[in-house]
């Protein structure tokens, strides 16, 4: 982003000191911010510390990046002499970077609930902004999270580059012309939702990435997160539960897919989130917009938008770990989010089975065998006990659920003394929703 450059470049001019980022992840994407930081930002950022389950990952990962002196760290103490020393941390326990004094915006990278959020609360509780790589977090729990960061005067932000924080960043800019968003959309190449990690196995294999992340890419688990990420920045909602996600003949240019959605529809209420699959280019983002005034409405005819009334805006592409300083550098010296909740949430993404499934089973992991996730409004999963996909994992069903079914809260016993379903009992009260598992 221009200008983010420039502060950058004069911060490593100043000499005061890089912006010290700590990392929870050490997989596919996180190696890919830590290489981009350290080929393209030294001197302004450093990533000082990395947590992940397998240490030899992340120190796999700083070697990959040109950094071999990775020292395993498992106190506090031992952390903070790493750190000092200018040596690459490298810990099993999250809680150590999120509690760091030597660390200024904690990255969360891992894609995981109940077990990122812990340490997203205590980075937040200690003062530092925290930027998710992780929709299915801030999806879930996200409007919480960011009133508390508000109230501890830090940023809390989903990332540039990941389709939400591309998504939010052309939002921007529209409403910046004076142009009405109408719709936030998001350009997919694949929909199926019973898609499993078997079936995406050698997907998977052939970029080096899990087969349960690239299944939740390929069931609409992720897209559904990504677009209630956006959702709840702009104050949208869903037409309806699982959005229309048209389908389209692949290549067919986005400017004519974009006819598909009735522009009564999109004028009237707060606008959509929605996403077309086929569509090119991809796998980029695009808003559609409105504008009254008939003299801008000429304006942006000659510039080849069409008569309207829906003008469509995109961005032709996601660079993923490539753009995530930008939204570092914009939390620590800007202030300033990339795209976070407005206030409460405006749509979730709940659980629905993908085949039929029986009584004492367990839910596994997003992108895995039982369920996929779908938006739907917000007031409506909580009216009718809808159960969050993002609750759903660990959870035991009670009874038989039908392939294609909304799993609700009767539907199963969750695990004891999760963090996450506390948190979404505070979340409801806090914004005036049914309680979580009532």
């Amino acid at each position: 982003m221009i200008l983010v450059d420039s502060a950058l470049a004069k911060l490593k001019e100043s000499g005061k000191g890089p912006i010290r980022v700590g990392m929870i992840g050490a997989g596919f994407m996180a190696s890919g911010v830590l290489l981009q930081i350290n080929t393209v930002h030294q001197g302004a950022m450093r990533v000082v510390a990395v947590a992940n389950r397998t240490p030899a990952k992340a120190v796999r990962a700083y070697a990959e990046a040109g950094q071999d002196d990775a020292v395993l760290c498992d106190s506090a103490a031992a952390l903070a002499r790493a750190i000092e020393a200018g040596h690459a941390a490298v810990t099993e326990d999250p809680m150590l970077i999120a509690t760091s004094p030597h660390v200024d915006v904690l990255l969360e990278v891992t894609g995981a609930v109940e077990e990122a959020v812990g340490p997203v609360l205590a980075a937040i509780e200690h003062g530092k902004h925290v930027a998710l790589m992780n929709p299915e977090l801030d999806g879930t729990l996200g409007p919480l999270l960011k009133a508390k960061a508000d109230k501890a005067g830090v940023i809390f932000t989903d990332v540039d580059g990941d389709q939400p924080g591309v998504e939010g960043n052309l939002w921007r800019f529209v409403k910046g012309l004076g142009v009405r968003p109408v719709l936030c959309g998001n350009i997919k190449g694949l929909q199926d939702p019973y898609r499993t990690p078997t079936t995406q196995k050698a997907f998977a294999e052939r970029w080096g990435q899990k087969p349960a992340m690239v299944t939740s890419f390929a069931d609409g688990t992720k897209v559904s997160f990504e677009q209630a990420v956006v959702a709840n920045m702009t104050g949208m909602t869903v037409a309806k539960r699982g959005c229309h996600g048209y389908t389209v003949e692949a290549g067919t240019p986005l400017m004519e897919a974009a006819k598909l959605w009735d522009p009564a529809e999109l004028l009237q209420g707060p606008g959509i989130v929605d996403y077309v699959v086929g569509a090119a280019p991809g796998p980029g983002v695009f808003v559609l917009g409105t504008i009254e005034h008939p003299r801008q409405q000429h304006y942006l005819n000659l510039y080849k938008l069409g008569e309207g009334p829906i003008y469509c805006f995109y961005t032709p592409y996601h660079l993923c770990h490539f753009e995530v300083p930008t939204t570092i550098a914009r939390a620590a010296l800007f202030h300033d989010a990339t795209i976070a909740p407005a206030g409460g949430p405006c749509v979730e993404v709940v659980a629905i089975a993908k085949r039929d499934l029986k009584a004492g089973e367990v839910v596994d992991e997003l992108g895995g065998y039982l369920v996929y996730g779908e938006c739907e409004d917000a007031g409506e999963t909580a009216k009718s006990g809808h159960l969050p996909i993002g609750v759903a994992v660990g959870a035991t069903l009670l009874r038989d659920v039908k392939k294609d079914a909304v799993l609700t809260y009767a539907d199963v016993k969750l695990p004891e003394g999760r963090l996450v379903d506390k948190l979404r009992a505070e979340q409801a009260a806090m914004f005036g929703l049914a309680a979580a598992a009532e």
